[in-house]
């Protein structure tokens, strides 16, 4: 069943176009609550053949962009809100995808990260300015951390285009350091997670500094409507009583460049729950103006990577009350994106993720999540409970 779209009225774009920030195209960043609920709806199909490592992002006209690949990095476009989807667009002929895949909101460009081997590995910059259609190699500068680090990407969320105070227009990806090397496991302790952020459009980058617990890997990052940034970590390795099964997460008031109050959130799984190595989620903030609704993605199983379920929290992270099952069968590594105000992905969330050798991409609205369990950790909002 194709997905209702809510057609915007003119007073809604007037309105919204004085009171959020604008794109290169003048349509809104984020718009209203509303246009995420309406009657609940899901839609699953399969997106990609052989390969791993999923991102997805909405580009500024509101083309669903599916990112994937290892040994040949690959692109899919959707210009109907994911109904329909055109052929396979190359954008590296080999290496891994790094994830992190950004839109620029201020100049509609698109960065796709690609490193030559499993990292640490040379690394490559694709950037497409027509919508997703064309890639080339662009070429960057990326400064390390204080102490000379230099991170590496793989495999991370999507980046963001930070849209609030004085670091407004910053482009921010996670990242992660390897340490002293990826194997063996013991060196594990050695890895943390960061984040790389540009403040002229992806040509120069800084390295931040680390998030504040070792051991971590493959993140997310998403901006509040109060502009502190929040940060959620998969982890490889947790010292001895502390919990290496849930999430991790800390946040920033500085635009990225430091991370504080690293904390176990105990709400989320970091994949199967019969082995300290977690799994990479999820994450992205629904452009809802003044709220900071979160779904979250990862597999919810004892063991095995099945199972993918989503989470919401309507507080910026600080509780998930709500989750519910998205698909049964085999899942492991998720990205999340939301629709565009005043485009045909106008309310609809998607979901990639690696399901038996390949990917899927789900499409759903917050109407549907509202119908899943509780969890007892918060409340949901009374306005979404009538």
């Amino acid at each position: 069943m194709p997905i209702r779209r809510l057609p915007l009225t003119a007073l809604i774009v007037i309105v919204s176009l004085m009171t959020t920030p604008l794109t290169a195209a003048e349509l809104p960043l984020e718009g209203k609550l509303d246009t995420f609920l309406g009657e609940p709806e899901l839609n699953i199909q399969p997106v990609f053949k052989g390969g791993r490592f999923p991102n997805v992002v909405v580009t500024m006209k509101g083309t669903i962009l599916a990112t994937w690949g290892k040994g040949h990095i690959r692109a899919r476009r959707s210009e109907d809100g994911g109904q329909t989807w055109g052929d396979d667009i190359t954008i590296a002929k080999s290496g891994i995808h790094g994830g992190g895949t950004t839109v620029d909101e201020t100049t509609g460009d698109i960065l796709a990260f690609v490193e030559d081997e499993h990292p640490p590995a040379p690394l490559t910059v694709f950037r497409s300015q027509d919508d997703g259609r064309t890639w080339r190699a662009d070429p960057i500068t990326i400064h390390p951390d204080s102490e000379g680090r230099m991170p590496s990407m793989h495999m991370n969320e999507h980046g963001i285009t930070l849209r609030h105070g004085e670091h407004k227009d910053r482009l921010i990806r996670p990242s992660r350091y390897y340490g002293e090397g990826n194997r063996p496991e013991s060196i594990w302790p050695t890895h943390f997670t960061n984040a790389m952020y540009s403040d002229d459009g992806g040509k120069t980058w800084q390295t931040s500094e680390p998030f504040p617990e070792n051991g971590t890997g493959e993140a997310t990052i998403a901006e509040l409507s109060d502009g502190r940034l929040y940060y959620n970590s998969r982890r490889h390795w947790a010292p001895e009583g502390k919990s290496p099964l849930r999430r991790w997460v800390a946040s920033s008031e500085d635009g990225g460049q430091t991370w504080k109050d690293g904390a176990i959130c105990e709400v989320l799984p970091d994949g199967p729950q019969d082995r300290n190595y977690g799994c990479m989620g999820g994450l992205v903030r629904l452009p809802i103006i003044g709220k900071d609704v979160l779904i979250y993605s990862n597999c919810d199983s004892p063991e095995g990577r099945h199972h993918g379920t989503v989470w919401a929290s309507f507080d910026g992270g600080k509780t998930w009350p709500l989750k519910r099952l998205i698909h049964k069968g085999s899942f492991a590594y998720s990205s999340l994106s939301a629709g565009r105000p005043g485009t045909p992905s106008e309310g609809t969330i998607y979901l990639h993720f690696e399901n038996n050798g390949g990917s899927k991409l789900a499409r759903f609205n917050l109407s549907w999540l509202l119908e899943g369990d509780k969890t007892d950790d918060g409340a949901i909002p009374k306005e979404l409970t009538r």
